[in-house]
Order: structure tokens, then sequence, then C-alpha cells
């Protein structure tokens, strides 16, 4: 049996979008990356946007994904912890997935330290500087009465109204008028301008984000990266951290 000391990192898998079928496939493969993934697995972290929409009302949660929810909790079963981030799409998950699945969920970055290295991991959602416009709308659906009122909308036409939102500021894959994302350059690349200001009070061994849609390995300094975890939507991308160093990879 190999040993268990790979911890594995992925990101923005948007299911749901653009379509049923796009999304199964998208689903399939990466229920396949973690059956691969559990046989040297010390620790999985799904660092946020798991669904392009997702909402738990008291007693009703969205259709589908089934293939996923069951090896999350498959996982979890065989006793290998699985860490799930909340990401911009997701953020309205309220305690279904610990209950059933026995994941851990958090909906802000966190600070941890993993085989001896300090890691600073977060979705990267409304973090750097910038992009107001988005920081208020997302402390307005953090808001309790936001999404107390939010319930009071019947789940098919909340769900439908919701999903055609997030559809429309992330179009799913390629050929569904996707413009692939561009690397802006490192002064311009937001998380990177923010995990620099972080080490300037703090040292971290790696930073890893998602959000950015985009696989990047960023020399922070001579002892500091910066991982984004890309997504699988054009990418297939992941990371893995062996115990010696932390490397982008891409699922084939």
């Amino acid at each position: 049996m190999p040993a268990k000391n790979k911890i594995y990192f992925a990101s923005d898998l948007h299911l749901g979008t653009p379509d049923a079928a796009s999304s199964l496939a998208r689903e399939k493969l990466f229920v396949q990356w973690l059956d691969e993934a559990k046989q040297d697995a010390e620790a999985i972290f799904i660092v946020g946007d798991i669904f392009d929409f997702w909402h738990e009302y008291k007693t009703v949660v969205p259709m589908g994904f089934v293939r996923l929810l069951g090896k999350l909790a498959e996982l979890t079963d065989a006793g290998i912890p699985v860490h799930i981030f909340t990401g911009n799409h997701d953020l309205w998950m309220f305690g279904y997935l610990e209950r059933e699945l026995g994941v851990k969920v958090y909906k802000d970055p966190i600070q941890i330290t993993l085989q001896g290295k300090k890691l600073y991991i977060g979705h990267g959602d409304g973090l750097g500087p910038g992009d107001h416009g988005y920081k208020f709308i997302k402390q307005v659906f953090r808001n309790p009465l936001s999404q107390f009122l939010f319930r009071w909308i019947h789940p098919d036409m909340g769900v439908k109204i919701a999903s055609f939102f997030s559809h429309k500021s992330r179009f799913g894959v390629k050929g569904d008028k996707k413009v692939l994302e561009e690397f802006k350059g490192e002064e311009n690349e937001w998380l990177v301008q923010y995990a620099r200001d972080v080490l300037k009070k703090e040292h971290f061994d790696y930073f890893i984000f998602g959000h950015r849609h985009l696989p990047l390995n960023i020399a922070l300094n001579e002892k500091s990266q910066y991982i984004n975890t890309g997504d699988w939507l054009d990418y297939n991308s992941y990371a893995v951290f062996d115990g010696k160093e932390l490397a982008l990879k891409y699922y084939k």
C-alpha cells in the first residue's frame, strides 16, 4: 500500500454550468481524480467554487452532483480529511455538507502548518487591492438578513434565478463564449500582491488560492511560493504537496 503522505489541492469545478451534460462529464472526471488521489492522500483541500451555485434551505439542497457528494463521503468514511472552502459562487453552505459528508467547511482563509510547512489557504475572492464592487456584494450575500430573505423564495425559483446570474458571471467551458483568463503580470495579479503584503508581517512557505481560474506557480521570495490551482473548466489542474515541495500538475 502506498504511504498516505500527499496533500492535494484543487478548486473551481463550477458544477452545474454551462449545461447538464458538460457538468456531468466534468464531475465524473473529478471523481476519477479523487479515486486516484485517495490511494496516497493524507488530506484533500477543495479551495472553493465546487458548484456554480449552491444554497442550502433548511430542508432542501440543489439537485444533482451525487457522484461527487458520494465520493467525498467515501473519502471521509475511509479516514481521509476533506477540507472545503466556500467560493464566491457557492458561499451559502450552512452545515449540510459537514453533517452528511463529514467534511470541514471554511468560509474564510486559514493559516495551517502541514508536514512542517506554513500554508495560507483560501479561495481568494475579495482579497488584495481593488474589486470594491465585488467586496461590497460579498458582504451583502454574507449578511444573515439577505440569506433569510432568499430562503423565502421557493427553491425552484430561487435556484433558477441565482443560477442564471451565476452563469452570466462565469461562462462554463470552452466553446460557450468563455474567454480564457490571461496572466496580468505579477505586479497586476491581486492575489500575488496580497500574498506579498502578508509576507511583510509573517512568513508562510506557501500561499494556495483558487478563484483566478489560471494555474500559477510564482516565487514570492527565496522561501515563499504562490500557487493558484487553476480550474477544472479548462485545465484540470491541481496542486500536490509531498512533504518536500508543492507542485502544480494537470490531470489527463
